[in-house]
């Protein structure tokens, strides 16, 4: 979805017929001043997403950005300063924390995984376990903490898993049939597939057909091994039952990806506070 029009709904969402504490509390021609202040070390994202929801409730609103995304933040900084009517700050507030929290929440976790792969060949990505309708500012936090991202959506990659085989009447089957698909539909689309053992890797390597494995739920040892018998044909990928203590051993197999379902679906948003100012 748009990025304005989520911000349009969730501001719809928020205020209903009106923020009637500001303007029950506030006279209407008040004037204030606020900071971003950051209350806990990590990874900033979310920055440009609160500009335009501070803009979108006032666009006389004056906003004055001191870091930009993507950028190591501690306890203590003040991201930005926002000045303009009282009323119109306090109901924007709210909203711009909530996606700015969540966002950077998304940032720090995606900088800690990645720092646990430094100076390995292996990308880190995230997959479709976003929340409804924020896919894309989620997806663009993984890319602030240093991740990729895999597909968007359903319609810019071929990903045949698990049940997709199984309905389609097995490897074969499911691989031939996107293949024609794609050629009948005139679809540019690169085609994944996901192997649970060895013997269904095996299938797949000797039908081809496609552009990357995905190895889900193997160890690393099993995963060694595969990316051996794959001998870079294809494009490897890791998936399932990978933490954060174990991720590097999966990375040091060599694999191309890991995908982390937990970037998007586990993390705990990070401490941040609007503060009124003189």
């Amino acid at each position: 979805m748009d990025i304005d029009k989520i911000i349009e709904q969730a501001l719809l969402e928020d205020i209903g017929d009106g923020d009637h504490t500001s303007l029950s509390t506030i006279p209407e021609n008040a004037k204030g001043l606020a900071q971003l202040m950051i209350k806990e070390n990590g990874i900033l994202a979310g920055v440009e997403i609160a500009k335009q929801v501070f803009k979108k409730v006032d666009p006389n609103i004056n906003f004055q950005i001191f870091i930009k995304d993507g950028s190591k933040i501690v306890k203590g900084d003040i991201v930005f300063k926002v000045n303009g009517k009282s009323i119109s700050i306090l109901t924007a507030e709210r909203l711009a924390l909530n996606f700015m929290q969540r966002m950077s929440g998304i940032a720090t976790f995606t900088n800690k995984i990645t720092k646990h792969i430094e100076g390995l060949s292996t990308k880190i990505l995230d997959t479709r376990k976003t929340t409804p309708l924020l896919r894309e500012l989620e997806k663009y936090a993984v890319r602030m903490g240093g991740g990729e991202n895999h597909r968007m959506g359903l319609y810019d990659m071929v990903m045949i898993k698990d049940n997709h085989i199984d309905f389609a009447g097995g490897i074969s089957q499911a691989i031939n049939a996107s293949t024609k698909y794609l050629k009948e539909k005139n679809k540019n689309l690169k085609i994944e597939i996901e192997v649970r053992d060895f013997d269904e890797l095996q299938q797949v390597l000797d039908f081809g057909g496609i552009d990357r494995i995905m190895l889900d739920n193997f160890t690393p040892e099993e995963l060694k091994k595969a990316i051996e018998l794959i001998a870079g044909k294809y494009e490897t990928e890791a998936s399932g039952g990978i933490t954060i203590d174990t991720i590097r051993k999966y990375a040091e197999t060599g694999v191309d990806y890991i995908s982390v379902g937990a970037l998007t679906h586990q993390i705990k948003s990070l401490d941040m506070s609007l503060l009124a100012t003189d």
